[in-house]
């Protein structure tokens, strides 16, 4: 047989929604993209200043530690402490990455074999199913609650002898939800009674609003020998197409940590390191005007999206910036998402890639200003009126 017939594991991989959408809006002038999770606001001035001092420096073009460069580990260390209650040190070890997804990846890479299962609650967050099958894993989904809750009694019933892991995401993509604190310590205690990994996800760790707020599993007393907590500076100081994150990890992991970081990256990108640990002086001060403009935005798009029920149904969304809204309606969400582009120049992503059935849209509105939510929520809002 031709090699060229045979199938490999990447058949088994969804294609990727987000340049699938991304073409179709490229194709589209003046379409209004409330698809991909970008916010609309720059990196820190201090961390672009950084980085273009750092440029001509010699050791910027030079290989550099592979866990990170001490600078930058040193501020990933404060800030885990001061503000996750996470401790770095004898049990604890800490490396940066390209970005959350790569921290994600290195996870897998370290605590599976093939054939192993990975737990996450549905609706996922894509890449995260698509990392696991590309592992040669099997990903098992267990469904939230209407509130897009973890339902812990489920997640435990879930659990095999091929169980690695059990991932969450909190504040959540796609739904926007908040996992309350006495939820991630169950999950995390039933983890260390099966002798499995928490995976915590926490790229959204700053956008909480109302009365939520984020509660990182790894600072939990105990956690540290099955915990592996993830952050990205992507969403927090606007620095995506810098690409980075970074992953905090039990010490016996250490050894396979490095072997896949020598493998897949050597380093990461110095220049970037070195504008990073300028975001994280800046700390957390700088997002939050931000987050707080993006407060009332999301007041804004819920209220929009309220004229549309019952029709349109939407769970609390405390955290983030994605609504996940289930519509009364048989269509192929889809079909939904390829019209709205088309005939209304907005775009969304369909339900279906976060690995539930029925119709589900998921509006991401971290790229809205104050200034330009009325006119990306009136389109969504009159071609759904349409489209359903």
């Amino acid at each position: 047989m031709d090699r060229k017939t045979l199938g490999t594991r990447m058949d088994a991989v969804q294609t990727p929604i987000i340049p699938t959408i991304g073409a179709m809006v490229r194709a589209t002038p003046g379409c209004i993209s409330l698809g991909q999770g970008v916010v609309h606001y720059p990196p820190p001035r201090a961390a672009l200043e950084a980085a273009a001092a750092a440029v001509t420096e010699p050791t910027t073009s030079q290989y550099q530690p592979a866990a990170g460069i001490p600078r930058l580990l040193e501020r990933i260390t404060a800030k885990l402490a001061a503000e996750n209650g996470i401790h770095v040190g004898r049990d604890v070890r800490v490396m940066v990455t390209a970005g959350g997804n790569m921290a994600f990846c290195h996870a897998l890479d370290a605590i599976t074999q093939p054939g192993d299962e990975i737990i996450v609650n549905t609706p996922y967050y894509f890449n995260h199913e698509m990392a696991i099958r590309i592992a040669g894993c099997v990903p098992v989904c267990v469904p939230t609650d209407e509130r897009y809750q973890p339902r812990v009694d489920a997640l435990r019933a879930a659990i095999t002898d091929r169980t690695r892991a059990i991932v969450t995401v909190t504040p959540n993509n796609p739904t926007g939800a908040v996992y309350p604190e006495a939820t991630l310590r169950a999950i995390n205690a039933l983890c260390g009674e099966r002798g499995i990994y928490h995976v915590c996800d926490e790229p959204y760790e700053y956008f909480t609003y109302g009365g939520a707020r984020h509660f990182s599993g790894g600072s939990i007393a105990g956690a540290e020998k099955h915990t592996l907590s993830i952050f990205s500076l992507s969403k927090a100081f606007g620095f995506a197409g810098w690409r980075t994150g970074y992953m905090a990890y039990p010490e016996h992991l250490e050894g396979a940590m490095l072997k896949i970081q020598d493998t897949m990256l050597i380093c990461p990108p110095v220049v970037t390191q070195i504008a990073a640990a300028a975001c994280l002086e800046a700390g957390r001060g700088y997002a939050e005007p931000f987050v707080k403009d993006l407060a009332e935005v999301r007041e804004l798009v819920l209220e929009r999206l309220g004229r549309l029920a019952p029709k349109v149904n939407v769970p609390p969304a405390e955290g983030a910036f994605y609504c996940f809204v289930k519509i009364d309606s048989g269509k192929d969400p889809m079909e939904i998402a390829e019209r709205l582009i088309r005939e209304f120049k907005v775009a969304v992503l369909p339900g279906s890639t976060f690995g539930v059935e029925g119709c589900y849209l998921r509006i991401a509105y971290g790229a809205l200003k104050k200034e330009t939510v009325a006119e990306g929520m009136g389109r969504l809002v009159e071609g759904l009126g349409v489209c359903i």
